[in-house]
């Protein structure tokens, strides 16, 4: 059985992983030649030049300052020194909160685990009902609510502390919630103007035989919105210019590799092999090669970019529409556009390095199709995956594999053996089998059709959560309590399962407390370390680099990465609410994971990460649900884990707990998530009579005229582009109406001169 002697090992093994990380980390980011890789946000930002251009030549390269060595753990309190209303100017609102999420966890689990450890803990301890029983048990399961008797009275002080646990939970997120979503309006009323702030993306225009998509758009919003409508953009179906765009920059990368090899040996010319992975084929000349690849590449480009311009095909029943003001924005965003609710559909565009291009080509008839087929995917590859799950729990669980499998006794009980395998293996097993999955899950979220680089990562995000509930969470205790009870399993009565599952349940602490080990302290001490992106930029700077642009390009900083980062701390926050009635001991460890990771992100968040955009903390109302839920599963799970006990007088009094926790996350919806997913016309209307008393001569037009249109239109390498999509040039009042069957703009002509109106609309075209 697994005993405190090995989590003593487990804890042992990660905290010398972690100190181990924190100290080469402490010694690499002080040598000048690792700068950009532990500080390139300041290089980004301008604010910060390479050490290498100044002093002694082995100055340039290694730190020679000794003092330096001994403060090696000063970039904690340096992460904490800056102000939360600097850190967002400096990164972002969404950085600042993604940061309180970890605050949050100290909030919620530092208080429990008080009372937890001054009251639930002797409750547990005082008891010898595992000792008396046949259940594989480890020395922490006696401070577990499994050592408790059957119909015993002190099942009162969990039901207790159940209540006190759940209405502080919901006090703190009921705070935080408030706080947020002031922070947000505050943040949206005071940010400088953006093109999104005027925006509309409208999808799903409906034919027309007489008019363009454009000039269908141009004239609809004429009609509809004539005091707001400023300009519209077009979307083109590019994904293959872009594809072209990309392969040319991947093989210019060649090329410059080369030329840098060749200047540094001019006596030789680089050569390659045309074959697979340059393995077999004809030896060719290849700066030549990549040369000649480039210019067909360029023609292609030229090629499709003319195509794309002058192929009506190209053109999608979708348009980014911008307003004079932000209150006609807002407006049209939030409201039904046409009596047919499938047509003319609207909502707030995404800032423009937010938005996903590729998907905006797919015909919004093909999004429903692409959801179901990615519903049917995820749920395949929920259920196959617990195939590795059980795996991991038999290693979790060497007792069970013992007695089903005597001849590996001898190989386990070696010294030494057993204690790594329970203490760290499990954890290290399970982080393995993730590794892959957050990419195939942004893989789903992108067929799935999302427009925006936000949505992908909150919709993945989501995905990310309910697999590792299903299967780290709910798999680990289902398989794990199979292996550890697997003799109880075969050789009792069938209704006697269930009692023994709930025994049990509370036991599979050990397990995850490892997984806490190696993912929350061993994981996040790596990832300040980033010792990939480390390596990589040392490969490049070798190989590549020759100018000083190249060398900004060598830079990775990474991003927060909100699809994996923010599942993974759900996960804590369901394991810290599900065992704190159950298992106490488990909550120090969570505590700890979320003190360490909150310095460690910030730090990252202030020296590394790179905002790939800014959706103002739409991500909030995700996370408090995400927690509501994770609150409602521990009480049922006590619910359950009760009943087993023949503490059935508990049961109504639990039963009210998730009615009112359900009912307390409806009021903080109706109360707080509009400020998430509305932008209330009052605020619009001051931020825009302010920008006209302070900019009365503003060209609007000027700012939002190329904010839209698709990267590859306006790339640094394919400025020849003539695509400045002449629709945002034009006015837009000017245009006639070629139709007959609608309703015409409210505006004449400059070409006809006149009124456009059929017969029967007349008299509403009058008095424009």
């Amino acid at each position: 059985m697994a005993t405190l002697n090995d989590i003593g090992v487990a804890a042992a093994i990660n905290i010398l992983s972690a100190f181990a990380f924190f100290l080469a980390f402490a010694i690499l980011r002080i040598q000048p030649v690792n700068d950009r890789v532990y500080f390139p946000k300041w290089y980004l930002k301008g604010l910060r030049s390479s050490p290498l251009a100044n002093g002694a030549f082995v100055s340039k390269f290694v730190n020679l300052d000794l003092r330096s060595y001994v403060r090696f753990l000063n970039w904690m309190p340096a992460a904490l020194q800056m102000p939360e209303p600097e850190l967002i100017d400096h990164a972002g609102l969404d950085s600042a909160v993604y940061l309180r999420i970890y605050m949050l966890g100290l909030k919620i689990f530092g208080p429990i685990a008080f009372l937890a450890f001054t009251i639930m803990v002797p409750v547990n301890w005082t008891n010898n009902t595992l000792e008396r029983s046949s259940l594989t048990y480890s020395d922490i399961d006696k401070l577990s609510i499994s050592n408790i008797p059957t119909g015993s009275r002190r099942f009162w002080t969990h039901l207790v502390m159940a209540y006190v646990f759940t209405i502080w939970t919901c006090y703190v997120l009921k705070r935080e919630y408030e706080i947020v979503a002031a922070m947000r309006l505050h943040f949206l009323a005071s940010e400088q103007r953006r093109p999104d702030q005027f925006t509309v993306l409208v999808r799903n225009v409906p034919p027309d035989p007489d008019e363009s998509v454009s000039e269908l758009v141009q004239h609809f919003f004429l009609v509809n919105h004539p005091d707001h409508y400023l300009s519209h953009q077009v979307v083109y179906n590019a994904n293959n210019l872009s594809k072209l765009v990309n392969e040319k920059k991947q093989i210019q990368n060649w090329l410059d590799f080369y030329q840098n090899k060749y200047e540094r040996n001019p006596s030789r010319r680089p050569s390659l092999k045309t074959g697979f992975l340059g393995l077999w084929g004809n030896s060719v000349d290849a700066i030549d090669f990549y040369t000649s690849k480039i210019e067909r590449l360029s023609r292609d480009i030229s090629a499709e970019r003319e195509k794309v311009a002058n192929n009506p095909k190209s053109i999608m029943p979708a348009a980014f529409v911008s307003f004079k003001t932000r209150w006609g924005a807002a407006v049209c965003a939030q409201t039904q556009q046409s009596r047919n609710p499938t047509i003319w559909l609207t909502e707030w565009a995404p800032e423009p390095r937010d938005v996903y291009w590729e998907n905006l080509a797919i015909p919004f008839v093909f999004l429903t199709i692409r959801r179901l087929i990615v519903a049917v995917a995820f749920f395949f590859l929920t259920f196959f995956f617990m195939i590795p799950i059980a795996f991991v729990q038999s290693l979790a669980n060497i007792e069970g594999i013992e007695k089903a499998l005597p001849f590996l006794k001898p190989i386990i009980e070696m010294k030494g053996i057993k204690s790594f395998i329970q203490g760290f293996l499990p954890g290290i097993a399970l982080k393995i089998f993730l590794l892959f999955l957050p990419t195939i899950l942004m893989i789903m979220s992108k067929f799935e059709g999302c427009i925006s680089l936000s949505v992908l990562e909150r919709r993945s995000a989501s995905r990310y959560y309910f697999f590792q509930f299903i299967n780290v969470f709910l798999g680990s205790i289902i398989a794990g309590t199979a292996f550890q009870q697997l003799n109880n399993f075969i050789h009792q009565s069938t209704n006697q399962i269930p009692k023994t599952i709930g025994v049990s349940i509370p036991m599979k602490a050990t397990f995850f407390i490892t997984y806490i080990m190696v993912d929350g302290w061993a994981g996040v001490a790596g990832e300040i370390l980033r010792l990939k992106p480390l390596i990589i930029y040392h490969l490049k700077n070798f190989f590549l680099v020759k100018t000083e642009k190249d060398r900004e390009e060598a830079m990775d900083p990474g991003t927060i990465g909100f699809n994996t980062g923010e599942p993974q701390i759900q996960l804590y926050f369901l394991l810290g609410l599900v065992y704190a009635v159950v298992t106490p001991i488990l909550l120090p460890f969570i505590i700890v994971f979320f003190g360490l990771a909150y310095v460690v992100y910030r730090h990252q968040i202030i020296n590394v990460y790179n905002q790939e955009y800014e959706s103002g903390a739409a991500f909030w109302p995700d996370v408090h649900a995400r927690i509501i839920v994770a609150l409602i599963v521990s009480q049922l799970l006590l619910m359950g884990l009760l009943s087993t006990k023949e503490a059935a007088q508990s049961t109504p009094l639990l039963i009210t707990l998730p009615v009112l926790t359900i009912w307390f996350h409806r009021f903080c919806k109706g109360r707080y998530e509009p400020a998430f997913v509305r932008y209330p016309l009052q605020e619009a209307m001051m931020k825009d009579t302010l920008e006209r008393a302070r900019e009365p001569n503003l060209n609007l037009k000027g700012f939002l005229q190329s904010a839209y249109t698709h990267p590859v239109f306006k790339s640094a390498d394919d400025s020849e582009s003539d695509i400045t999509m002449e629709e945002s040039e034009q006015e837009p009042a000017l245009i006639p109406t070629k139709r007959t069957s609608r309703r015409c703009t409210p505006l004449p002509s400059k070409h006809s001169g006149s009124w456009r109106c059929p017969p029967e609309v007349k008299d509403e075209c009058s008095n424009p």
